[in-house]
């Protein structure tokens, strides 16, 4: 395992941008996954107090010093946009989720002098491994993708 998804996943405070009022959108699983793992997860919006009851930060940089890493699950647009709120915020354990990363994301990243894990979906790492992401873990060992 790279040392930046080790790094990431033995974070236990993540913030997360990219949680939605569609309790259906992936931002919503993956906090609850994380919460069921032992995981102290912090919901960042721009807009939304609260979303499924858990209060909701308008940034990162109202988090200061209470998260050790940030997983990002938006749209490229939306994380290039969020991309400088991480660097305002000094943090360096990044996770851009399947789906939110582009050569231009990549590019913004390398430009704010940021190092994201991507694409590879953080619940295939974050222990324990359960349920169809043990599999997709197994596979990508089996292929040499882990």
């Amino acid at each position: 395992m790279k040392k930046e998804i080790e790094d990431f996943v033995q974070s236990k405070r993540i913030a997360v941008m990219g949680a939605s009022r569609d309790p259906k959108k992936f931002g919503n699983a993956v906090v609850t996954e994380l919460k069921q793992k032992g995981y102290e997860v912090f919901l960042v919006h721009p807009e939304a107090k609260e979303i499924s009851g858990q209060t909701c930060y308008p940034s990162l940089a109202s988090l200061k010093g209470q998260v050790d890493a940030v997983l990002i699950c938006m749209a490229p647009a939306k994380t290039l946009l969020a991309l400088q709120d991480v660097a305002d915020a000094g943090l360096n354990k990044i996770w851009l989720q399947q789906g939110s990363h582009s050569p231009e994301v990549l590019s913004k990243a390398k430009e704010l002098g940021l190092s994201p894990v991507y694409g590879k979906c953080v619940m295939m790492y974050a222990a324990p491994v359960e349920s169809l992401h043990k599999w997709h873990r197994a596979f990508a060992k089996l292929f040499g993708q882990y």
